[in-house]
């Protein structure tokens, strides 16, 4: 007895050691692990244009070179179209914004003096225009430096973006043979389980990625159309990329995409704040009730609570990257979650419901019968 008391406090040690060691580990390979959850959602995304050329007898590996072809093409050929037009309107923004900043300043002070008898001094006080215009800088560079400081600065998040897409490509180029080394580390049956299970999760994963995209692209060239007809034609290709970006990122997105907008028409006076205020309602409205059913959440199957934690999980973990690429791998893992584990329960459940219960004893009758 005591023999065996000790080997299990033993083998207990070792557990507690040896799960130690593996956090210190996975803490010490953090960058990598980044650009591995990065490489497995571009390999999800792009799947389906490599299955397809699969299906015509083409190699993978030259399907995965014609795919990253035709997207580097695609982007350059938008890029030479807009982007010298989006960069100038952006830096006209940010060259206007201590202006901007200034505006809404007086129009606060107007307001407050109409509503109360606060000094002038102390709304100019509260209300410092260079401050708030640095703290919003300031914000925003922590924001985007968070993204990719886990990679050791800018250099470091250029060359961990390019692994990621090598080492995407390798993953499309033998994705048989990499699912079959892994599934093997896993005993019977949880490898069959488990190999079965890497065509959903790459579905949902990409799925979502694809809609996402799509979703930005409608709603960046819908904001573009809508600001040149409200009568900002000077930032409206500008004002429709950043709300296209930011719509990447859900839920959170639309906000910060209609707040750059929104600061530009305060600046202009006029009703123009409400047409755009308007116009970012519907745009919005069409994106919830609409777009993301439509693009999105069929492919998603996750309620939209559990996306709403998992991109501020993402935020908080890895800047704007997280709350990119965290909603995928968290689709990826719910359906683990269905099929292992609630598909069967339910099964088993629904087996229990319908086998015959055994016959239930008579109640016993009483000693003492009434009179």
């Amino acid at each position: 007895m005591s023999e065996q008391r000790i080997s299990l406090s033993l083998s207990g040690l070792l557990t507690v050691v040896g799960s130690v060691l593996l956090l210190v580990v996975l803490w010490q390979l953090r960058s990598l692990l980044v650009i591995l959850m990065v490489s497995v959602v571009l390999a999800a995304s792009i799947a389906p244009m490599v299955d397809w050329a699969e299906r015509y007898r083409v190699p993978r590996w030259l399907g995965a070179i014609s795919a990253y072809l035709l997207i580097f093409l695609a982007l350059t050929g938008v890029g030479l179209v807009i982007g010298p037009t989006v960069f100038e309107q952006i830096e006209q923004l940010i060259r206007q914004l201590p202006a901007y900043a200034e505006t809404l300043r007086s129009l606060i002070e107007q307001w407050v003096l109409r509503i109360s008898d606060t000094r002038p001094e102390l709304i100019r006080q509260l209300l410092d225009t260079q401050s708030l215009t640095n703290w919003v800088i300031r914000s925003s560079q922590q924001v985007v430096l968070r993204s990719y400081g886990i990679t050791r600065g800018i250099l470091g998040g250029v060359f961990s973006l390019v692994l990621s897409v090598f080492i995407a490509g390798y993953m499309l180029a033998d994705s048989q043979t990499l699912v079959r080394g892994f599934v093997r580390l896993f005993p019977k049956p949880w490898d069959d389980r488990l190999a079965a299970q890497v065509g959903p999760i790459s579905q949902r994963m990409g799925g979502y990625i694809r809609g996402r995209l799509l979703v930005s692209v409608v709603l960046g060239i819908a904001t573009t159309a809508g600001l040149s007809f409200l009568g900002l034609p000077q930032y409206a290709l500008g004002l429709g990329a950043i709300a296209g970006v930011t719509n990447l990122i859900p839920f959170l997105g639309p906000i910060l995409g209609a707040i750059p907008a929104l600061v530009v028409a305060l600046a202009q006076g006029g009703w123009l704040v409400v047409w755009v205020l308007i116009l970012f309602v519907i745009i919005q409205n069409v994106e919830t009730y609409i777009l993301d059913p439509l693009l999105v959440g069929s492919s998603v199957g996750v309620h939209p609570l559990y996306q709403l934690l998992s991109v501020l999980g993402g935020v908080q973990l890895l800047g704007i990257l997280g709350a990119v690429i965290v909603p995928p791998w968290f689709a990826g893992a719910s359906v683990l979650v269905e099929q292992l584990y609630l598909r069967p329960k339910l099964i088993a459940e629904r087996r229990a419901a319908s086998l015959p219960r055994p016959p239930q004893p008579a109640p016993p009758l009483p000693e003492h019968l009434p009179n």
